[in-house]
């Protein structure tokens, strides 16, 4: 059986992938009560791990000692759990297929004509057709990655679901689904993992290396 995490350790790192988040939204993010959610903030606030902030973009967000603490907590469940190896493993098969992802939505945001790189407007169905047969083949790729890490770590078994979700969406020609920042898509779906997984491995994005 995966391993669950404490309620702790999943709004803090919650907060990590989302950035800013009300209650309600991490608490549906991380899998917990709103009451659960709001009851940690307050801890955490008081601990000065967290902040409220308003404005164009408002929500909780972390305080440095807060991003701290949450590595801290993340690393100890690894030992706890005896999971760092898995989660490892899948971390560096996730890794090889990285460079192909965010090179295949470059592709699907601009296109080359002839020396010129234009905005792909999406009229050429041939074109757009080809990157969405290559999303689904690195999809298949990807899933069992999702599957490995989510045998060990409960708390990664939505990222399977929701990149099943964002392809279908595309597949059904839902095209914001492929890139879309401001929604669940594909690529936002695989960025969050990519964190996720930086941040339990503590591994700094500018310092990981392709193997």
């Amino acid at each position: 059986m995966p391993a669950e995490s404490p309620a702790d350790l999943l709004v803090l790192l919650g907060l990590r992938l989302k950035g800013f988040a009300e209650p309600a939204t991490l608490a549906e993010a991380v899998g917990l009560t709103v009451a659960t959610v709001e009851k940690h903030l307050e801890v955490f606030e008081a601990e000065s791990l967290v902040r409220h902030r308003q404005g164009r973009v408002s929500g909780w967000t972390l305080t440095a000692a807060g991003r701290a603490e949450g590595e801290r907590l993340l690393a100890a469940e690894l030992d706890e759990t005896d999971t760092r190896e898995p989660v490892a493993s899948a971390y560096r098969s996730f890794l090889r297929h990285n460079p192909a992802l965010l090179e295949l939505c470059t592709r699907w945001q601009v296109r080359e004509t002839g020396d010129v790189t234009v905005v792909n407007d999406h009229t050429d169905r041939g074109y757009d057709q080809a990157l969405v047969d290559e999303l689904v083949s690195l999809d298949a790729a990807v899933g069992p990655v999702c599957d490995r890490l989510a045998g060990a770590l409960q708390r990664f078994s939505g990222y399977r679901p929701r990149f099943t979700n964002a392809l279908d969406r595309v597949r059904g020609g839902e095209l914001d689904w492929f890139t879309k920042p401001t929604i669940d898509s594909y690529h936002t779906v695989w960025f969050e993992l990519h964190e996720h997984l930086l941040a339990t491995l503590g591994i700094e994005r500018g310092s990981e290396t392709r193997e």
